[in-house]
């Protein structure tokens, strides 16, 4: 059994590699029979596997040290060789939907892959490789610059996720010198993060154009791989979190003004939610992992057995620490048949989150890993976020592990957690779809746009007259709107879908986890909208769903005596 710091690394030959892709998409073009042509396919995915390991060996290792120079060249070589790897899965794809066993093919392994695959060649042409190229450049530009900050602030040096704590700190002097100091290094950058933002905005628009797109929206859907839904819908959707969403997460912030006891609530007063402090894990983080083990062993049998595969093979860096780069993620490295997670342990109660939230992720690869189709490993973005944000609900009868006396405190924070993340979710969505609409707009008239829409989505904010967040500056900490365009909408129709789980599991525990189990194993081998009906939940896009799940949220944070915790 290897761990990950065993896995193998190597830098592949990009002739060689060519040429044996190649090879591998000719015997199937030639094949003679349904059997040789499917045997043909089991080559192509064994090759494709073995460079995704590399590319994902590459890109872990270099976002847990920014600073280690071999790992730094070799992300900078796969920014520049995977758009040519794409380019060979076109041609494979192309091949497949013209194969004269395409019925057969589908029969083995579904429509779904048909249809990616359909998608996958109107979003690609060779003539826009070195577009691609110079926007995967751009966008580890922008994480590198996000890695570097060295944030000095009460006589320390903090990275962006170590001053996360700060900002939930039950002085309120504190709160706001945090967030001046978190803001003043994007204040410093500013001009870097507009330079990056507007290359990427001009070049995204280029590439479209390239391939017969009005603009990079419709790009950006088809690169998202939005088979059943399109703008319309979304704008629908982002109407129903307006009306019956923003209305009401304005009550809660007035309660959470009232219960930490300030008549004027600052925008450095949204995380901390409790006059007692915020719910926060009770100990070190080899303590939360500990516990997350128990919680797993407990949950179920899968669990069990998925937690303790991560833990022995080591395939989880958790802890902030310099040099590392902000965030989370999970992904997945094929030829060790193994995901892997990332985060930033800070000490706050995102800890715990992010232990059940990537976990989530990381349990839907374990669960679909057999299904044979790389494509199928991982769904669209919007059906993946329901796997992690499912999981944070499904494990609330362990938080009380982490949580001791808190434990109420995390779940009430949680749940409207969950409700004010929906109108900034959307806000960041219509603000992409302004934005590659309008791609010669300057920084200003980007800027502009975002404040208009936190006016729209949330009119409760209050920046206390900070120059950068008044002139709609916030909006560039979010690194999906430079490294992934139009994912973000996805997490706000996740939420919809798990705040209903969320409801299964307290009427039904059994049965919603069912449910929930065959949602991981399914994978990807079928649509968004397709996963919502296997999974028995109502799509977010259908008039009613978002109020008759909100109606119960709010009824069970009605009956929390909050003022109390």
């Amino acid at each position: 059994m290897l761990k990950f710091s065993e896995y193998t690394y190597e830098r592949p030959n990009v002739k060689a590699e060519k040429e044996k892709a190649l090879q591998l998409i000719q015997a199937f073009k030639e094949a003679s029979s349904v059997e040789e042509q499917m045997n043909a396919v089991e080559a192509i995915n064994k090759n494709r596997n073995r460079l995704s390991t590399l590319s994902n060996l590459a890109f872990v290792r270099a976002s847990i040290d920014t600073h280690d120079a071999f790992y730094k060249k070799e992300r900078d070589f796969w920014d520049a060789f995977s758009p040519e790897v794409q380019e060979w899965n076109t041609l494979f794809y192309k091949e497949l939907l013209q194969s004269p066993y395409r019925n057969q093919l589908e029969e083995k392994w579904g429509t779904q892959l048909f249809k990616l695959a359909e998608y996958e060649l109107k979003s690609f042409s060779p003539d826009i490789i070195p577009l691609l190229q110079e926007e995967n450049k751009l966008v580890s530009e922008y994480s590198k610059l996000v890695a570097s900050a060295q944030i000095e602030f009460q006589g320390e040096v903090y990275t962006l996720a170590q001053l996360g704590p700060f900002l939930q700190h039950e002085d309120r002097t504190i709160r706001k010198e945090a967030l001046d100091a978190r803001t003043r290094f994007f204040e410093k950058h500013r001009h870097e993060f507009d330079s990056i933002y507007d290359k990427l905005v001009k070049l995204r628009h280029n590439m479209a154009q390239k391939l017969g797109f009005k603009n990079f929206v419709e790009l950006g859907y088809v690169r998202m791989s939005r088979i059943d839904y399109n703008k319309e819908m979304v704008a629908r959707f982002r109407k129903q979190v307006e009306e019956v969403v923003v209305p009401l997460v304005t009550k809660l912030y007035e309660r959470q003004a009232k219960r930490i006891g300030v008549s004027d609530f600052k925008f450095y007063d949204e995380s901390y939610h409790f006059k007692t402090g915020n719910a926060t894990p009770k100990g070190s983080p080899e303590w939360i992992i500990e516990n997350g083990k128990k919680m797993y062993e407990e949950l179920s049998p899968e669990t069990a057995a998925f937690f303790n595969f991560m833990l022995e093979r080591e395939l989880m860096d958790l802890v902030a620490k310099k040099g590392k780069e902000a965030g989370g993620y999970c992904t997945f490295i094929a030829d060790y048949n193994a995901p892997f997670i990332f985060s930033n342990f800070n000490g706050t109660s995102d800890d715990i989150d992010v232990l059940t939230h990537e976990a989530g992720h990381a349990f839907q690869f374990y669960s679909s890993r057999d299904l044979g189709v790389p494509e199928y490993l991982m769904p669209t973005s919007e059906s993946a976020e329901i796997h992690s944000m499912s999981m944070e609900f499904f494990t609330w009868p362990w938080m009380e592990l982490f949580f001791k006396e808190d434990t109420e405190k995390y779940k009430f924070s949680h749940l409207v957690s969950g409700l004010t993340f929906l109108p900034y979710g959307v806000a960041v969505d219509e603000f992409q779809h302004l934005v590659y609409e309008n791609p010669d707009w300057t920084p200003a008239e980007r800027n502009a746009a975002w404040r208009k829409l936190e006016d729209k989505y949330m009119p409760h904010r209050d920046y206390d007259g900070q120059p950068y967040l008044e002139a709609g500056g916030l909006w560039q900490r979010q690194g999906h709107i430079y490294q992934v365009p139009f994912y973000y909408i996805d997490y706000t129709l996740a939420q919809i879908c798990a705040f209903q789980f969320w409801k299964k599991s307290r009427e039904n525990h059994e049965e919603a986890w069912k449910d929930y189990l065959k949602l991981c194993q399914l994978g990807g081998s079928k649509s968004f909208l397709g996963l919502v009906e296997s999974a028995r939940l109502d799509s977010p896009f259908e008039e009613g769903t978002v109020e008759s799940i909100i109606q119960s949220i709010e009824a069970w944070l009605d009956q929390v005596e909050d003022d109390k915790l």
